[in-house]
């Protein structure tokens, strides 16, 4: 380390403090322009201390290659080590990238996964692997029913937040989802929010869910036109009821509701890496880092959808249909 007089070098302090630092950073920044700095800031990005917490949703707005998507996901769960406790990404192409998150991230808490292509098999084998996850978003994965939910609330013990919110054309020819219902009301008991949007449910199936989910807070029903929310209220009028009509400026933070643990990721103290590495490799940006990256694409792949009532400001509003 070189003189830096009064003040202290950067490349000194502990790689936990500055994965917290990076973490503000846009992500492209991360892994393209942090490593070439120094190689103990190459060392953090290409450890797990920035990866704790994985959320590229808004990468994943800018570009619709699934290649890509999949490469990216790959990477960063592999740097976490193990460590990662929280993925936000939607539209995973395929059951073989959720069953590598299963394998490689076991510390999960938070799974956000929304308008996904995963199926209820590969849903029933790796939901064992994911036994910390604490609050679920599965909105829009339309090729999954009963039997994954089912087989989350079995082996994710400690879920307390579930997002199943649907979009009207992912259930429209739908008779009724009152399986889903009865999944849910089976094995989720300690669910405290739950938000169920445009599902094909009715009040049997909502009061089957109430009945059993007695710690059950929040409640959202945007689109359940078959519901009838005044007798919930009268039931259970100590309940947090909205819908079925849509109102779209609502704004709801589950973290502040529901979360009753500190998700602060400086919890965690890591080992250096090993020093005998090539320093040359501390400097090198891997292949993986840039070839992601694809900037001579337009715009004309970009899928834009929204959804209102969401956890964060990536979800700002919909254009929902009017009541019928």
């Amino acid at each position: 380390m070189g003189e830096c007089g009064e003040y202290r070098c950067w490349e000194e302090m502990l790689p936990d403090a500055l994965g917290l630092v990076f973490r503000n950073l846009p992500l492209r920044e991360v892994l393209t322009v942090v490593p070439r700095v120094c190689k103990s800031w190459s060392r953090v990005v290409t450890g797990p201390y920035c990866w704790q917490e994985i959320d590229i949703e808004e990468w994943r707005q800018q570009q619709g290659k699934p290649e890509q998507l999949v490469r990216m996901v790959e990477m960063l769960v592999a740097r976490s080590c193990g460590s990662c406790r929280r993925i936000s990404v939607s539209g995973l192409p395929g059951d073989p990238l959720f069953s590598f998150i299963g394998d490689h991230a076991r510390a999960l808490r938070t799974l956000e996964i929304p308008r996904s292509e995963i199926s209820d098999a590969v849903v029933e084998s790796v939901a064992p692997r994911l036994p910390n996850v604490t609050f679920l978003d599965i909105s829009s994965c339309t090729k999954i029913g009963a039997r994954a939910l089912e087989a989350f609330g079995k082996h994710c013990k400690s879920l307390v937040g579930l997002r199943r919110v649907m979009h009207p054309t992912d259930v429209a020819g739908k008779a009724c989802q009152h399986d889903e219902a009865r999944a849910i009301a089976c094995t989720m008991p300690r669910l405290r929010h739950l938000e169920m949007g445009y599902m094909v449910i009715a009040t049997d199936a909502v009061l089957d869910i109430l009945a059993r989910c007695r710690d059950l807070r929040y409640l959202d029903l945007r689109g359940c036109w078959a519901v009838d929310d005044k007798f919930l209220q009268e039931r259970h009028p100590g309940l947090r009821v909205l819908g079925p009509g849509v109102d779209d400026c609502f704004e709801n933070s589950y973290l502040e509701e529901c979360s009753d643990y500190s998700d602060d990721s400086s919890i965690y103290s890591w080992e250096l890496m090993d020093d005998d590495e090539d320093d040359d490799d501390y400097y090198a940006v891997g292949s993986d880092d840039e070839a992601i990256w694809d900037d001579g694409q337009g715009l004309e792949n970009l899928e834009v959808r929204f959804y209102g009532g969401g956890f964060s400001e990536s979800y700002a509003g919909f254009d929902w249909p009017p009541s019928p």
